[in-house]
């Protein structure tokens, strides 16, 4: 593993200083001055020594408290530690040690803060993957991690039984959507899912056993409480960086926890609106194998001891809404898709939007407009944020104190600092665009077994390059000018055109692809694929049939146009400006 540096590093360069020079002695962080009143500067990292121990403080602390509503159910805190621990006692059984990679492949399902509870508690290092993901992209990052077990919702099953043989797992752990309903709803609900709407392709997994059975065999094992700590390993969190080629951001035990504390005293000025006694309740739309959700909903929620409603699907708006109108709730979080479509939706007023204190924006650029509405039709702005997943996520956030919407991604978090760069590793004037670059104690370890790349990514002292240009007014407030990556935003997902092009250039008929980013009112941008056709026959179908047998998602391209030839460099490089400048 590679030697984390970033929490250690000296504080940032002057103005005119080097990243890395012997300047970083001084600190300059003049978005204090901006920060609400009795916001600390830094924060006290050593509250927790792994997030391990910050669930179990949770779990004992709020055991007769509700953690997670579901399809109906309360499941209590008590509850959560007791499955959780019998699955960290099954997964000891099976042979699995300390720093042992577990992939969890669930949409948000009540299993799924379970497993990473059991996982974390048994010292094993959490993979995230996409339950969306087609079978080439899930080999790819199985084989990566080296991921020994998987759990995994039965309706991917399928995806797993593709891949599994060019793998590292040897132990799957599959769950169904109803286990922890109880048994007559849970049985009447996974045969509605399997034998109604037919959402579980037949599959084959020789040797897995399913969630209850690993539940049953763990309460027999004896658990060993292993020695956690601030240094470990806790989770791969897969992204293309700034380059494109998935890689696992490795985050350690105290990134995580430190990220969770630094957005806990950044949320405290909205969490006093919640009323005295109450138990802060939050809205969990967005999927926690994402970094966002896993860290700003999941573990705050945790280390606040909030109840987090969870929402499977959050494409059927019309079962969001029907969800949410029985509940009350304070916390809301998505991303500008998510906004714009449920304010669009006829149902949107039938929700007690009235007792949301915080609405927090992230992953994409939130639209001016859209926040206009979501403040007149909620009377809550829109919080924006900035974070990446290399940074666990959060590195910057407008003041949750806020009446109205920035346009900007706010100010650094306590203990955060921010440099804008010149191409030369230099600081820029205040007021010029930069690339934006992150130190603190949430900035990752390194890529996972890319040190080439994280060399890369680093600067001397420990600074993450990000790759976005930014921006910093006089008072502190950073906004995002442009990308230097290539990389497109679809609904807060990162698609990165290299993936998309060695697929697309996989389809027969193909002679050469290159792919760009366009705008696109729904999900802020779309993928667009211009094709050189070496068959002329080909057509826009085929293609995107192709892609959709092997991308997930997001990813597949929504446009497809044919030309003669594609505009390249002298040496034969293809300008994806030019082609983003046409569109």
């Amino acid at each position: 593993m590679l030697s984390p540096s970033a929490a250690n590093a000296p504080a940032p360069a002057s103005a005119d200083a080097p990243a890395g020079s012997d300047a970083a002695a001084r600190d300059d962080r003049p978005w204090l001055a901006s920060y609400p009143p009795g916001m600390p500067a830094d924060i006290d990292v050593g509250q927790y020594r792994s997030l391990a121990a910050l669930i179990e403080d949770s779990f004992r602390e709020n055991a007769g408290r509700v953690a997670y509503h579901f399809m109906g159910r309360a499941i209590r805190y008590a509850e959560a530690d007791r499955v959780s621990l019998r699955l960290a006692a099954y997964f000891q059984s099976l042979g699995l040690e300390k720093g042992d990679r577990v992939a969890l492949m669930m949409p948000n399902v009540p299993q799924y803060p379970v497993a990473v509870a059991a996982a974390l508690r048994a010292g094993l290092v959490v993979v995230n993957v996409n339950p969306l993901y087609t079978p080439r992209e899930l080999r790819h990052q199985l084989h990566d991690s080296g991921a020994r077990a998987i759990v995994l919702l039965e309706n991917f099953g399928a995806t797993l039984a593709e891949c599994i043989g060019q793998t590292a797992v040897r132990h799957v752990v599959l769950c169904a959507l109803g286990d922890m309903l109880g048994f007559w709803k849970g049985l009447l609900v996974n045969q509605v899912v399997r034998r109604v709407k037919k959402l579980v392709p037949p599959f084959a997994l020789p040797g897995a056993v399913r969630f209850g059975d690993a539940l049953r065999r763990g309460a027999r094992a004896r658990f060993a409480p292993p020695d956690i700590g601030p240094d470990d390993l806790a989770l791969l969190q897969y992204t293309g960086g700034t380059t494109g080629v998935a890689k696992g951001a490795m985050l350690l035990h105290r990134n995580l926890v430190a990220n969770t504390l630094q957005a806990a005293a950044w949320y405290a000025p909205a969490m006093r609106k919640v009323p005295a006694g109450a138990q802060s309740v939050a809205v969990c739309i967005l999927p926690l194998y994402h970094i966002f959700a896993f860290n700003i909903n999941m573990m705050l929620g945790l280390r606040n001891g909030g109840a987090m409603i969870m929402i499977p699907n959050p494409r059927d708006l019309d079962a969001v809404l029907a969800e949410l109108k029985g509940h009350t709730f304070h916390v809301f979080t998505a991303v500008n898709t998510l906004f714009n479509g449920l304010l669009r939706h006829k149902d949107f007023d039938t929700v007690a939007w009235k007792h949301v204190v915080l609405s927090g924006g992230g992953g994409s650029a939130v639209q001016a407009p859209v926040a206009k509405a979501w403040l007149e039709r909620t009377g809550c702005p829109i919080v924006e944020g900035y974070g990446l997943s290399e940074t666990s996520p959060v590195v910057s956030c407008n003041p949750t104190d806020s009446d109205a919407f920035t346009a900007t991604i706010g100010l650094p978090l306590p203990s955060t600092r921010v440099a804008l760069l010149d191409d030369d590793g230099r600081r820029v004037p205040t007021g010029e665009p930069g690339e934006i670059a992150v130190h603190g104690p949430q900035v990752m370890a390194g890529y996972w077994q890319q040190p080439v790349e994280t060399a890369k990514a680093m600067t001397a002292d420990g600074y993450f390059r990000t790759g976005d240009i930014g921006t910093m007014d006089a008072r502190g407030y950073f906004r995002i000018v442009d990308r230097k990556k290539d990389m497109i935003l679809v609904s807060g997902f990162n698609v990165y055109p290299n993936e998309i092009e060695d697929v697309a250039a996989g389809c027969p008929g193909v002679r050469e692809c290159a792919v760009v980013g366009v705008p696109d009112d729904q999900t802020g941008e779309a993928v667009k694929l211009v094709v050189v056709r070496q068959d002329p026959a080909l057509t826009d179908r085929q293609v995107l049939d192709f892609c959709k047998q092997h991308l997930t998602g997001y990813k597949r391209p929504r446009i497809v146009e044919f030309r003669e030839s594609l505009p390249k460099t002298p040496i034969g490089k293809v300008l994806r400006r030019a082609l983003r400048d046409k569109a």
